[in-house]
């Protein structure tokens, strides 16, 4: 049974971003050359990045795959936003590693976010967050023209925290 709140699965791999959304795409270089992307990749695929950015991740798999279960909170005490998500896809090549997952019944938003590591010809190494979203909840809608600013807070912050582990392995 399909429990995603939202018609355009995978949209976030195929494209193009659907309309009706807000859209966000974020891209960083995290690292250079062919061990400094598997290290990002790993720590992308395997929950790392967002834990250490902050992210509570509850998932029902150690590496992030088609079908896993994804529970990521955000914030602390009675301002804890709880959002269940699942992966929808996941790519492990040879210059392509990451995965999207879209929202579940009670995310507060509806939509889809991409997690992406690329090697690219001249070993840089790009990390790119790229999502659409729609308010789901009263209090997500609410927050408004709040949380586009978050949400892009919250890429610029991934990358940042994926280039530090890159940089500490």
């Amino acid at each position: 049974m399909n429990t995603l709140t939202y018609p355009e699965v995978g949209a976030t791999l195929l494209g193009p971003l659907p309309d009706g959304y807000h859209h966000l795409h974020h891209r960083t270089r995290v690292g250079r050359g062919r061990e400094d992307f598997e290290a990002a990749g790993a720590a992308v695929t395997g929950w790392r990045m967002h834990r250490a950015a902050g992210a509570g991740m509850n998932a029902t798999t150690a590496r992030a795959e088609a079908g896993t279960g994804v529970t990521v909170s955000l914030g602390i005490g009675p301002l804890r936003v709880t959002a269940p998500c699942e992966v929808v896809w996941a790519v492990h090549e040879s210059r392509r590693i990451g995965f999207a997952y879209g929202t579940r019944d009670r995310h507060p938003e509806r939509g889809e976010e991409c997690f992406v590591v690329e090697l690219a010809d001249d070993g840089t190494v790009w990390f790119t967050v790229m999502a659409f979203s729609r308010p789901a909840s009263w209090y997500a809608r609410l927050a408004g023209p709040l949380v586009p600013p978050v949400q892009h807070w919250y890429a610029r912050r991934l990358g940042r925290t994926l280039r530090q582990i890159v940089a500490t392995r």
